[in-house]
């Protein structure tokens, strides 16, 4: 259905698609702020000519329910993994797992993008843990790293590569993201910041890019504990431009939640 809520304003066909289906998984309406955040986001993305790279995406907050949350903005839908215990989610600081077996599997293959064509990216309203993954998919034999990973004094970086780079501070919060669209070096940004680093890239592997944890040769492993509200993968693109839209996004959740 096309949402209007005043004349001059309505929503955007994907958006409400999106929020027709979250409502739906969540058995009641968002609140009206809510879905004005979420049009806006998708929107903005469109008018910076970002959103045809996302390719896979969901916004772990603002939906009323954990399973409202796991309804994907864009590609399909995440898989929930583990015991079932300790899974804790927040309609303003997003989705929380136990440190210990909880993910999500997006279901996307690290190489379902080109070798030279592709991004992440998360928000984490209270940063990274110590040696825990928000993200990834490596394989060895030869080595082929995308993760974004929580070191004591950095945070470890890398997409379609054969090792990592550590980027600081290890506390940043909020949006982080890295791009590549050269085969020497990839975009990170961290607390608003983008920098270039050398990197060269290699073939990706075919396993499935994990969220809360990290995909090794097909195994989970390095749980994250601390929440996340939102992620997304796909085709390179400008992180600044993603960085304000999807800061911007969770603001305005927030501040529309009682």
């Amino acid at each position: 259905m096309t949402l209007v809520l005043k004349p001059g304003y309505s929503f955007d066909s994907d958006a409400s698609t999106y929020i027709d289906a979250v409502e739906t998984a969540d058995g009641q309406a968002l609140e009206t702020g809510v879905r004005i955040a979420i049009n806006d986001f998708v929107l903005g993305c469109k008018q910076d000519g970002i959103w045809n790279a996302i390719k896979a995406s969901c916004i772990l907050a603002g939906a009323r329910t954990l399973t409202g949350a796991l309804v994907p903005l864009v590609g399909g839908a995440p898989t929930k993994n583990g015991t079932g215990g300790g899974w804790n989610y927040n309609r303003k600081t997003g989705l929380q797992g136990n440190g210990t077996d909880n993910y999500l599997n997006t279901n996307r293959p690290d190489d379902a993008d080109g070798q030279n064509d592709k991004h992440y990216s998360v928000y984490v309203p209270n940063g990274l843990s110590n040696v825990r993954s928000m993200l990834g998919a490596l394989a060895t034999s030869p080595n082929r790293f995308t993760q974004i990973l929580g070191q004591s004094l950095s945070i470890n970086v890398a997409i379609n590569s054969p090792n990592g780079v550590d980027v600081s501070p290890a506390n940043a919060t909020g949006f982080m993201g890295a791009s590549r669209n050269t085969s020497s070096t990839i975009s990170v940004l961290s607390n608003s910041v983008v920098g270039t680093y050398s990197l060269s890239s290699v073939a990706a592997s075919n396993v499935d890019i994990l969220v809360l944890a990290r995909n090794l040769n097909g195994t989970a492993s390095l749980f994250e504990s601390k929440p996340l509200a939102f992620y997304s993968i796909g085709e390179a693109l400008d992180l600044a431009a993603l960085d304000t839209r999807v800061s911007n996004l969770i603001t305005a959740i927030g501040a529309a939640i009682p």
